[in-house]
């Protein structure tokens, strides 16, 4: 197994605390193999364009490219050297739950909408511009896991812990349709092309294929041998043989070159030709996989729950092509992003992987609070963390 990387760390609150005369922020370099090297940046106000003055304590480390929301800080040590850019949030949102409650999951639209549920088992829309909230959507027992909206932005998706699969609508909050069939809780979702189908992912072990429309199940992948964490839905390259058609109803729609993931408890990211229901690969992991993402028509990636990140090769997956750790605690959500994928996990960490598979950009804000879910409006990322925030990054200043 792979040996954890270096990573630079700076202060959560960074960007509040430097600007305040003879402020302090402290960054690290931490090695696998203590021990690790510690500093401070000063703080000396703000220039008249509103950006930051720095200076640092130690020259081993040097800061470069300061915006209003972003730095870039080098390490240079006597036998390594390392750079990251760090990226604060534009904005976050503390009164969407409560801070009492964990926000466990999210999802935002292009079109100004967001989605979110906490550990109450509350199930929120509101708007990204300023955070307000537009409706609570009630219906659910118990707690909600996942919540997406369909690629219409105007209509809610949403299972958890009562095996209840619900359609919202966002602009009325009412619940168009229940689906049931499942025996445990739901875990994960994903959405087939404009949303006539839609797929499953539950605790009694299996994925299901749904027919929105006739509230019926297509579909049930059963051969997965335990908890199924995670799932993702994606269509890889046609060279990659996903088999042949199975099922004539034309309650079926676009699924066919479909690809599905599924990371599961038992330490397995499987993946199936959707539309043949064939297994195209098994593979077999040091630890349960905890959320699984497509990063291009080649690529997918894992992460499991001791913390590593495993990249796949869909034309050759007995194997990961590269296995590695980065932070301290779990892999708990993965988003693509142009080529590459962004990583939350369970000591606070989320940080970009760009497409030639290194680290660049970390997302600060979080102090050591787990990250549950990370998203995207094609202009911003969004996150949902355990003390209650869903905070908002500008992609201005990450890309």
């Amino acid at each position: 197994m792979a040996a954890p990387c270096d990573r630079l760390i700076l202060q959560s609150d960074w960007e509040q605390v430097l600007r305040e005369k003879n402020g302090k922020a402290w960054v690290a370099y931490k090695t696998a193999v203590p021990p690790s090297e510690y500093s401070e940046f000063i703080g000396h106000g703000l220039s008249q364009e509103g950006l930051l003055y720095l200076t640092t304590k130690d020259e081993e480390f040097s800061i470069s490219d300061i915006t209003k929301r972003s730095l870039v800080v080098t390490y240079h040590g006597e036998t390594a050297s390392l750079s990251r850019k760090f990226v604060a949030p534009i904005v976050t949102y503390s009164g969407i739950h409560s801070l009492k409650k964990q926000v466990t999951c999210l999802n935002t639209t292009s079109g100004g909408l967001g989605v979110s549920c906490d550990s109450e088992g509350k199930l929120k829309v509101w708007q990204t511009s300023n955070g307000e909230v537009r409706r609570e959507l009630v219906g659910h027992v118990g707690d909600v896991y996942t919540c997406r909206f369909f690629p219409s932005g105007i209509v809610i998706l949403s299972a958890g812990a009562d095996t209840m699969i619900k359609i919202w609508s966002a602009e009325t909050g009412t619940c168009a349709t229940t689906i049931t069939g499942h025996k445990a809780a739901i875990l994960d979702t994903a959405i087939v092309d404009r949303g006539r189908n839609i797929v499953t992912a539950s605790r009694d072990g299996t994925v299901k294929l749904w027919d929105v429309g006739q509230q019926a199940c297509l579909a049930t992948f059963e051969d997965i041998g335990g908890d199924v964490n995670c799932c993702s839905l994606d269509t890889p390259e046609n060279s990659i043989d996903l088999g042949t058609r199975v099922s004539q109803s034309d309650r079926e729609v676009a699924t066919e070159g479909k690809m599905l993931l599924a990371g599961c408890e038992n330490g397995t990211i499987q993946g199936y030709g959707l539309f043949s229901r064939k297994k195209i690969f098994n593979l077999h992991l040091d630890s349960a996989v905890n959320a699984c993402a497509f990063v291009s028509e080649l690529y997918a990636v894992c992460g499991t729950q001791d913390g590593f990140i495993n990249l796949l090769d869909l034309r050759n997956t007995s194997s990961p092509m590269n296995t590695w750790k980065e932070s301290r605690g779990p892999i708990l959500s993965l988003l693509g992003h142009k080529g590459g994928f962004f990583t939350s996990t369970g000591d606070g960490s989320c940080f970009h992987v760009n497409e030639r598979w290194e680290t660049t950009t970390e997302l600060t804000g979080s102090d050591c609070d787990p990250i549950y879910k990370v998203s995207s409006d094609g202009d911003n990322i969004y996150t949902s963390c355990r003390d209650g925030s869903i905070r908002k990054y500008s992609l201005n200043y990450i890309n």
